[in-house]
């Protein structure tokens, strides 16, 4: 379980690749080894991302996992938890997509739609079954601020991750009598490699700096948080500007 200083002993990471996601999992236990389950597809990539949490002296197995395979869900949670409780789950995968191609092309689109929104509820599902099982637990889910209101540029995405927010802020509530907490992190723009070669954005923040407040999130209680914390602000307005005024800004 997590201590009163708010430091973990186990940590599940669903997107084991994911820069944010290795990110949170250095900060969450900076100076004692955690048992990390790393699940991402076999390769290069997650090898590279064992040998990273190794060099840290954490404790690594991996599951293989590929999101758009929902029917190998249940098999992926059930090898996570086959070592025993885990006291912080990461959902750290996602997809961007190019969304001219993804609001023309119906396996582009559908593509956005099943690992940004499809896998991450299937997932949500079978995780709230063990945790709700453990009696504690905290689910960590990586959505963004482009669900907060759908932009010309990216609304694929944004629809997406408008119904992956929705869903886990609605998990939060269905988990909370079981002593399971859900932290939803809204993200900007962030410098990884999902976005290289994009022109950054305004308020534009690393991995690491999300990390950082997801991690604060996690020790502190928070529920909801933005990254960079300006966001909350910016979003907010963003939300209640008139539409053709909307549509004319350069977002």
């Amino acid at each position: 379980m997590i201590d009163a200083l708010g430091n973990p002993r186990s940590v599940l990471l669903l997107g084991g690749t994911s820069d944010i996601g290795l990110a949170v999992v250095e900060r969450l236990s900076p100076q004692r080894s955690l048992e990390v389950t790393l699940a991402a597809r076999p390769g290069e990539r997650r090898d590279a991302a064992v040998d990273r949490l190794h060099r840290r002296g954490h404790a690594v197995r991996t599951v293989d996992f590929e999101a758009t395979d929902t029917a190998s869900h249940e098999r992926v949670v059930a090898e996570a938890f086959a070592a025993g409780d885990v006291d912080v789950t990461v959902l750290a995968f996602g997809v961007l997509g190019d969304n001219e191609e993804s609001w023309q092309d119906p396996d582009a689109a559908e593509l956005v739609a099943t690992v940004n929104y499809t896998a991450p509820v299937r997932l949500g599902v079978l995780l709230s079954q063990r945790l709700r099982a453990q009696g504690h637990g905290v689910l960590v889910a990586l959505s963004s601020v482009a669900g907060e209101r759908a932009r010309r540029s990216n609304f694929v995405y944004g629809s997406s991750k408008a119904g992956f927010d929705a869903f886990f802020t609605g998990l939060r509530e269905a988990l909370r009598p079981a002593g399971v907490r859900v932290v939803v992190v809204r993200p900007g723009f962030v410098t990884t490699k999902m976005t290289e070669g994009l022109k950054a954005a305004p308020l534009s923040v690393s991995a690491e700096q999300v990390a950082e407040v997801a991690v604060d999130a996690v020790r502190t209680g928070k529920e909801t948080v933005w990254a960079p914390e300006p966001m909350r602000w910016v979003m907010s307005a963003l939300r209640h500007v008139p539409a053709p005024v909307f549509r004319r800004l350069p977002l």
